[in-house]
């Protein structure tokens, strides 16, 4: 799971942002530093019939978040995973129907026991910088993980492991000393490049800024909070993109990227529930653009700092989430396109509790609740204890007009049962490293994407709460930690089922998160691109077969 900045399209990674003025410009930059030229800076004709694949194009996407690090095990942004994503290759990944199948790894026998998974890998799989592949960076990679010099969220699952060894070059083996459930899915890891990275400071190497990698896109430049430009591989051992590049280009909110959207100079852009429902409901953008409509692996909430005094005692957050109307939310803000959250997964999943406790919107229960805790209204209608009203601000990321809505109107409940809030938004990069990574806020107003297993050990679990890890509230409850650590190692799902269960009772009566809500990902993608083939997992899985048909093609562009 990660944190989550934008809204794009996928369950992979979320948002754009833009200004009209300057895409332009940057547009004619691109030009003479990529070999990437316009044909037109006036909207695309109307799409031609589909002549079948053929290779060439751009894709230009956005985000209103900047990537912090290209190599994945340090970043814990969506901005960084999803540029990372698309330069390196894990031994497997989910396809389109959620299933885990080859990627690096060409197939894999996993043992009557459970207990050792023995994966072949691809043979003539080269690194960018056209060194060989071997299990020999697998075993690397895996070592980094475990190794406590390495500043990463995601060392939990490689510590469960027992032995993990390379016995020829295309062999690579581990082995579990108890079942561990998410073993095989965790493969789905980046695999780092042993050549480049053995003897370094990871936390020091360029390729934090320079990723070499497997994947199907080659870096190619990083223009801080400008643009991210990848190039198609040509040796990709899956057969070489059709498309001849990515540009990811870093912009500051949803509203403007939206004008360059409407005047055709993006190819995708994370809808918000209004303009999917009514600024786009006109032809001249139905000739542009094709927008999808699917239930996000994501939620929304609002989450307290449990170092914070105020916060301590569970009454206090169980009458905040009480004051906070989440249908209102859901149809002032999303338009009702999304659903109320009650826990940290997917409605609907075989691991989703639908019979959580709640706390429905009920200002005074929250009145009550606060009470309890000694909290008092004043003469001014403010919630008061030991002389002090109650009072914190809520942090948010810079650009998210969903979020900035959703704090105000959280703000203006709050108020009616007499708490105080302020707002206050900070570009992503800021956000995450002075505020998250620090633990200096009161409340954020957040998301996670989740994922295809239930386990979220590294969000929940109280080992997590380091500096620079997940569990950033400091959230800490025994049982819980005894459910996490049950739910993982054992590989029926009875068993694993009812842990889940449990934990998110647990979490609703705990409310260190107000849960807020599920979002439907609202894509709108350039009707150039064919290929694109919704499903379970969305529509961003398949990217690397995304194609523009000859007639169609819109920019050239140098693979050099």
């Amino acid at each position: 799971m990660r944190l989550f900045a934008r809204m794009r399209c996928t369950t992979r990674r979320k948002a754009l942002s833009g200004q009209s003025v300057l895409m332009l410009c940057l547009l004619a930059g691109m030009a003479l530093l990529l070999g990437c030229q316009q044909g037109s800076e006036s909207p695309p004709p109307p799409v031609g019939r589909d002549t079948g694949p053929a290779y060439g194009d751009l894709f230009i996407d956005g985000s209103i978040g900047d990537a912090s690090t290209l190599i994945p095990p340090l970043a814990s942004d969506s901005a960084s995973h999803g540029i990372a994503s698309l330069v390196y290759n894990g031994l497997v990944k989910y396809n389109g129907d959620l299933q885990l199948v080859g990627d690096l790894a060409e197939s894999w026998e996993i043992s009557p026991d459970g207990l050792t998974i023995t994966f072949s890998l691809r043979r003539g799989v080269r690194w960018h910088d056209g060194a060989p592949f071997t299990a020999q960076d697998v075993l690397f990679t895996y070592q980094l993980m475990v190794d406590p010099k390495t500043p990463t969220a995601y060392s939990g699952d490689y510590k469960q492991v027992r032995r993990a060894e390379a016995p020829d070059d295309y062999t690579f083996r581990v082995t579990y000393p108890r079942p561990f459930a998410p073993a095989l899915g965790s493969w789905g890891l980046a695999i780092l490049p042993k050549h480049l990275l053995s003897g370094q400071d990871i936390t020091r190497s360029p390729l934090s800024r320079h990723p070499i990698g497997t994947g199907p896109y080659r870096f190619k430049s990083w223009k801080t909070q400008d643009r991210i430009v990848l190039t198609s591989n040509p040796d990709y051992f899956a057969g070489r993109p059709y498309l001849n590049g990515y540009i990811s280009m870093v912009k500051p909110d949803q509203a403007t990227i939206f004008l360059e959207l409407k005047a055709g100079n993006i190819d995708r852009m994370g809808l918000t529930p209004l303009q999917y429902l009514r600024q786009t409901e006109y032809p001249r953008f139905a000739k542009m653009y094709n927008k999808y409509k699917y239930t996000a692996f994501a939620y929304t909430y609002l989450g307290y700092n449990l170092e914070d005094p105020k916060f301590k005692d569970r009454r206090v957050r169980q009458a905040l989430t009480s004051a906070i109307n989440k249908q209102e939310i859901i149809d002032g803000v999303l338009l009702g396109l999304g659903v109320p959250a009650v826990g940290p997964y997917k409605p609907e999943t075989w691991f989703a509790n639908p019979d959580v406790p709640t706390f429905p919107y009920n200002p005074e229960k929250a009145k009550t609740l606060l009470a309890e805790v000694g909290w008092r209204l004043n003469a001014h209608g403010v919630q008061e204890k030991d002389g002090q009203p109650f009072a914190f601000t809520i942090l948010t990321n810079q650009g998210n007009e969903v979020r900035v809505r959703t704090a105000e109107i959280i703000q203006r409940r709050l108020k009616e049962v007499g708490i105080q809030v302020n707002i206050r938004t900070v570009e992503w990069a800021a956000f995450l490293k002075e505020f998250i990574e620090k633990g200096r806020f009161e409340a954020v107003l957040l998301g996670w994407t989740t994922g295809q297993d239930p386990d979220v050990y590294d969000i929940w679990h109280s080992s997590k709460s380091r500096p620079g890890e997940l569990n950033f509230i400091h959230y800490h409850n025994p049982e819980v930690d005894r459910l996490l650590d049950q739910g993982r190692h054992t590989f029926d799902q009875t068993k694993r089922k009812a842990c889940y269960f449990r934990f998110q009772e647990i979490l609703a009566e705990d409310q260190p998160y107000t849960f807020l809500f599920v979002p439907e990902a609202l894509p709108a993608i350039s009707q150039r691109f064919r290929g694109i083939k919704p499903a379970p997992a969305g529509i961003d899985y398949n990217f690397v077969e995304w194609y523009v048909p000859l007639g169609d093609q819109k920019y050239r562009f140098s693979l050099e």
